[in-house]
């Protein structure tokens, strides 16, 4: 095992997986440098490159349990369930963010839908200014709250969420907030699975316990739990 700055593939994605990184399978400056964290934090001589020792530490270290169902993601028994324009979203969200089990997409997928109302809502309905001058989440101009209210199938939202997505999907989303609900609805909700680490979560199981864990990092309770674990029940049933 050997993987350093310019490696790609299938293994570069499982490890960026690990470090809670984008899964883009490029081995980047960003993955570098945590490769060099997690040496340091563990011991480790902090050169940046996955030798054999770095590989073992990091999956020693990280959930254990096997993820179910590996394999090729089954879309085609998503049709006439999910519209159509989403299961078209999903391809290339999937290959970007490590989607690389059906198990990982029925979890996702359930929430999605949840939050967005399945699937039909893009943006907030409420106007956002009870975000104006939240500084948690970058709103220190005059009208952001309004302006950064949450979009996609997983509310993104607030300036400083808008900037970060910007700079993974490499458009202005601060200059044109609009592209979130009309772009990048599943992109952006993927975004916030892979920044909140809930990829290692889903892949515990197909059990209410990892619904209910997985619920609570998206919602930071359990809003809303039955109906995301009838959507989770219904979508596995599907891919499985």
């Amino acid at each position: 095992m050997l993987l350093k700055i310019g490696s790609s593939g299938a293994d570069v994605s499982k490890l960026q997986t690990a470090l809670g990184l984008v899964a883009d399978g490029n081995f980047g400056p960003k993955t570098e440098s945590a490769v060099k964290a997690f040496q340091t934090k563990n011991g480790l001589t902090a050169d940046g490159i996955v030798g054999d020792s770095t590989w073992s530490k990091i999956f020693s270290t990280t959930p254990s349990t096997p993820i179910t169902n590996a394999g090729p993601l089954n879309l085609s028994k998503l049709a006439g369930v999910i519209p159509s324009h989403v299961i078209a979203q999903i391809p290339d969200t999937a290959s970007k963010f490590g989607i690389t089990t059906n198990l990982r997409l029925a979890h996702f997928l359930s929430q999605c839908a949840h939050e967005s109302g399945s699937f039909k809502w893009v943006t907030e309905f409420a106007s956002g200014s009870a975000y104006e001058g939240r500084k948690d989440l970058g709103n220190t101009q005059p009208g952001d709250g309004v302006r950064f209210k949450g979009r996609g199938y997983i509310q993104l939202t607030g300036r400083a969420n808008y900037g970060k997505f910007s700079q993974f999907c490499g458009e202005d989303c601060v200059a044109n907030p609009e592209l979130v609900a009309t772009k990048y609805p599943m992109m952006s909700a993927a975004y916030f699975f892979n920044s909140n680490k809930l990829w290692a979560i889903c892949d515990r199981g197909d059990g209410a316990d990892t619904v209910l864990a997985v619920t609570k990092r998206v919602n930071g309770g359990t809003n809303g739990l039955d109906d995301r674990q009838k959507y989770f029940t219904k979508f596995w049933a599907l891919l499985k």
